[in-house]
């Protein structure tokens, strides 16, 4: 065997998780490594088989599986299967050559590499169920079960009939109530506070005065909440109306504390 052979079979003969071999080491004549291993060398015909006994091999697999009884089904199961295999192909080797198209070795070919892939596929699954929280290990049931009995004392019949014609009714009804729709409210827009302090600051004496003063005339609602959200909507249109206008230069906006009254006069030669 060649020296990345060798170191191959050192890194397939490691461990699991669990202390086990991952492939039982086989000592023969003409390979020394794990199995797993001496399977794919045959596989890419990289190993001489005929050099194989398939007694030592048999002996061998034997011996680890008698010498780990612990050993979990699964990883004997896979080391079986592989087993198998080296034998079959063994087995093509020693029987003489039947007449017929080389078509047949391909096919077997083609059909080991789909069962080591098939293997490697189930292999992977087992892992990942392996893996997942288990009943009794991970996560754990409920104690003993309640002795609940329920008694159903609504006196409920089901009619059928009757229930449809429930539910017809209540669609009917339904379909005559009239949606709700409520009424549009205009409100004073940026635009609106801009035009106003334009026209408003060019007759404004010179001084400080409240943005109050320039607040329009709000329509009454009998509404105080609506009343409300209308005052509330044209103060702040008329803010972010003086703030453009500061940012201009056309007026100066003075706060003298926190939540204060909002003070602005025309900026000198702006207006």
């Amino acid at each position: 065997m060649t020296g990345s052979a060798g170191a191959q079979a050192a890194e397939a003969a490691g461990e699991d998780a669990d202390g086990l071999p991952r492939s039982p080491v086989l000592r023969l004549e003409g390979f020394e490594g794990p199995l797993d291993l001496l399977l794919d060398l045959a596989r890419a015909q990289k190993v001489d088989l005929a050099r194989i006994s398939i007694l030592q091999l048999v002996e061998q697999y034997l011996a680890v599986v008698e010498s780990a009884r612990s050993i979990r089904l699964e990883l004997a199961a896979d080391w079986l299967v592989m087993a198998a295999w080296l034998a079959w192909l063994k087995s093509r080797l020693l029987l003489p050559p039947e007449d017929g198209p080389d078509e047949e070795a391909e096919d077997a070919a083609e059909l080991l590499a789909a069962r080591l892939e098939e293997l490697a596929r189930i292999g992977a699954a087992a892992s990942w169920l392996a893996e997942r929280p288990q009943l009794g290990r991970d996560v754990f049931a409920r104690g003993e079960a309640e002795s609940l009995i329920e008694i159903d004392r609504s006196g409920l019949v089901l009619d059928v009939p009757q229930l449809m014609r429930a539910y017809l009714a209540a669609i009917r009804r339904s379909s005559r109530t009239r949606v709700y729709t409520p009424r549009a409210i205009r409100f004073w827009t940026v635009q609106d506070a801009l035009s106003r302090l334009k026209r408003l600051l060019g007759d404004t004496p010179p001084g400080w005065s409240s943005l109050d003063a320039y607040l329009p005339d709000l329509p009454t609602s009998g509404d105080e909440i609506e009343s409300m959200r209308i005052r509330r909507a044209a103060m702040a249109g008329t803010l972010i109306a003086g703030l453009e206008l500061a940012k201009s230069g056309t007026l100066e906006l003075r706060q003298d504390e926190a939540f204060g009254r909002i003070m602005l006069r025309p900026q000198e030669g702006g207006a």
